[in-house]
């Protein structure tokens, strides 16, 4: 039998926090780095139990994304694994379920990055490709992100977006998108 919690950081034992951490590393083979992790903090996490075991994680974290002139509230989609034998069982679509539920009660916006890998289980959930060109607002100015265009992915909750257009994130460290 598996256990969602759907927590926030600040809400998580250390001990928790370790065994996410082990497996973000794990699923992603040793390419999870410090930044990813910093990133996966400070929001809400669904984290799936089975006999005591963590076998998924994913976190949702608020940050500004600008369009269309706007600074839209959004809910970004970080960290999200299963481990490796615990896939293909549906797992993914239950902790995103909770993430989605938050998205659409406290967000104007979802978005997340994809792997390539991940494409096509975004968009079977609704998840739109963005379709435009996206930057971030680094310390430095507005720079494009052309390496993330074809991964990026929203879902709009209570706004209109021109999938075309463009989509400035704003700045942290490490992956930007």
């Amino acid at each position: 039998m598996t256990d969602l919690w759907t927590v926030h950081t600040a809400d998580l034992e250390a001990t928790v926090l370790t065994a996410a951490r082990a497996l973000l590393d794990d699923a992603f083979d040793g390419d999870f780095s410090d930044h990813d992790w910093e990133n996966a903090l400070g929001g809400m996490h669904a984290l799936l139990w089975e006999d005591g075991e963590l076998i998924g994680h994913a976190s949702l974290v608020q940050r500004r994304l600008m369009h269309n002139g706007r600074a839209l509230r959004t809910g970004y989609v970080e960290a999200v694994a299963v481990g490796s034998e615990h896939r293909r069982r549906g797992h993914g679509s239950t902790m995103m379920d909770a993430l989605e539920r938050v998205t659409r009660k406290a967000y104007d916006l979802g978005a997340l990055s994809a792997s390539e890998e991940a494409m096509e289980f975004y968009a079977s959930r609704g998840w739109l490709l963005w379709r435009g060109t996206s930057s971030a607002m680094t310390p430095s100015g507005v720079k494009a992100t052309k390496e993330e265009d074809g991964s990026i992915h929203v879902l709009p909750v209570g706004v209109t977006m021109d999938l075309d257009g463009e989509i400035t994130a704003d700045w942290r460290e490490g992956d930007v998108w």
